[in-house]
C-alpha cells in the first residue's frame, strides 16, 4: 500500500489512448505510468478508478489531466473524443483534494525546463536566447494544435488555443487545389484536415488523385512504405507533409515571436524526425518573403519524451499554491 497524500495523479488523454502515472513533486513515480484504450472506457472516471485499482487504492492529493480538446471555465469536452471531464468528476474518481484540467498542449508548455536535455533533438539551428524568453509548443498526433509559452512575473502562463482548426496554408496553386480535395470531408479545409495522422491519410488520397491512380492507405502504412522505399505516393505524400509543417510553424512563429524556442511534440511529429531536415522543413518554415531572415531568430527542438505532457501535469499542479 502506498502512503497515503504522497502522491499526485496525473493524467494525457488523447484521442485514442490515455495515460496514467503517480508523480511526486515534479517527477513521474517509475514504474507507475499505464496505457488505457480510449473505446474500452465510457469515460475518464472509469479509467482513473481502474487505474488507482491497479495501484493498491492509492490516496491521491492531487490529480491533473492533460485532454486533448479545449478547456473552458475548467472543463474539458475532448475533441476527437466524446467526453467531457469537470473538475467535480476528477476529484471524485482520483479522490483528491486539488484537481487540474488542461488542454494537452499547455501541459506540454508546462513540461519545458523539467524534461532531461536528451529528450530535446535540435531540428533547425538558431541563436541563444534568454531563459525569459518566449516558447511555442506545436503538437501533431492524432490532431494538431498548439500553446504559447510566457514567463510572468507570477509564475508561467500557458496560453490554450485551437489553432489546428484555422485554414490550412496555400502557398502554391497545388496547395488550392490539396485544399478543394480536403474540404470534401466536412466543408472547411482545416489545419489538422492536412497535419495530423488522418491529415497524412488525405495527403496520400490526394497525391495519388492528382498522380491518377487513386488509393487510400493508413497513416501506419504510409510511414512503413515511406521508410522501406516500397511506395513513390508516400515519398510524395511525406514531402507534401513537411513542406505544409514547415510552412504552418513559420506562421505560428510570426504569430507568437517564441525567440526561447519551438517544440515539436506528438507521435506524428515524432515519427517524422528524421524526415524534417532532408524534405524541407527548414526551407518552407523561413519562406517567408522578406522576412525570411528574421526567421532565423527561432530554433526548432522536437521533445521525443513520449511522457512530456505527464510531467507538465505533475508540474503545474507543484506550481499550484
Amino acid at each position: 500500500m502506498l502512503p497515503p497524500n504522497t502522491y499526485s495523479l496525473v493524467a494525457d488523454i488523447g484521442g485514442t489512448n490515455t495515460r496514467v502515472a503517480l508523480a511526486e513533486g515534479t517527477a513521474l513515480k517509475p514504474g507507475s505510468i499505464r496505457r488505457y484504450r480510449n473505446t474500452d472506457f465510457p469515460g475518464l472516471e472509469s479509467v482513473i478508478r481502474r487505474y488507482i485499482e491497479e495501484e493498491e487504492g492509492v490516496d491521491c492529493a492531487g490529480a491533473c489531466v492533460a485532454a486533448a480538446g479545449p478547456v473552458r471555465d475548467g472543463v474539458a469536452h475532448m475533441t476527437n473524443l466524446d467526453w467531457t471531464i469537470e473538475p467535480a468528476m476528477l476529484a471524485r474518481a482520483a479522490g483528491a483534494e486539488k484537481v487540474a484540467i488542461l488542454n494537452d498542449l499547455q501541459a506540454q508548455g508546462h513540461a519545458l525546463g523539467a524534461l532531461a536535455p536528451e529528450s530535446l533533438r535540435p531540428v533547425v539551428e538558431g541563436p541563444q536566447a534568454a531563459a525569459h524568453a518566449a516558447k511555442l509548443v506545436i503538437g501533431v498526433g492524432t490532431g494538431f494544435n498548439a500553446a504559447p509559452v510566457h514567463e510572468a512575473p507570477g509564475g508561467r502562463i500557458v496560453a490554450a488555443s485551437e489553432c489546428g482548426h484555422v485554414n490550412m496554408p496555400v502557398r502554391t496553386e497545388a496547395d488550392l487545389r490539396l485544399a478543394h480535395f480536403v474540404e470534401t470531408a466536412h466543408g472547411f479545409p482545416g489545419v489538422e484536415d492536412v497535419l495530423s495522422g488522418r491529415g497524412l491519410e488525405r495527403l496520400y488520397a490526394w497525391v495519388a488523385s492528382e498522380a491518377g491512380s487513386p488509393a487510400e492507405k493508413k497513416a501506419a502504412e504510409i510511414m512503413a512504405a515511406l521508410e522501406d522505399g516500397s511506395d513513390p505516393l508516400a515519398a510524395t505524400a511525406a514531402r507534401a507533409f513537411v513542406r505544409l509543417f514547415g510552412s504552418e510553424a513559420g506562421n505560428l512563429a510570426l504569430t507568437h515571436l517564441p525567440f526561447g524556442g519551438i517544440f515539436l511534440v506528438g507521435g506524428v511529429a515524432r515519427a517524422f524526425t528524421a524526415h524534417l531536415g532532408p524534405m524541407g522543413f527548414t526551407e518552407a518554415f523561413r519562406d517567408k518573403g522578406r522576412f525570411a531572415g528574421f526567421m532565423q531568430n527561432f530554433p526548432v527542438w522536437i521533445i521525443e519524451d513520449d511522457y512530456a505532457a505527464l510531467t507538465g501535469c505533475a508540474a503545474y499542479l507543484a506550481a499550484l499554491p
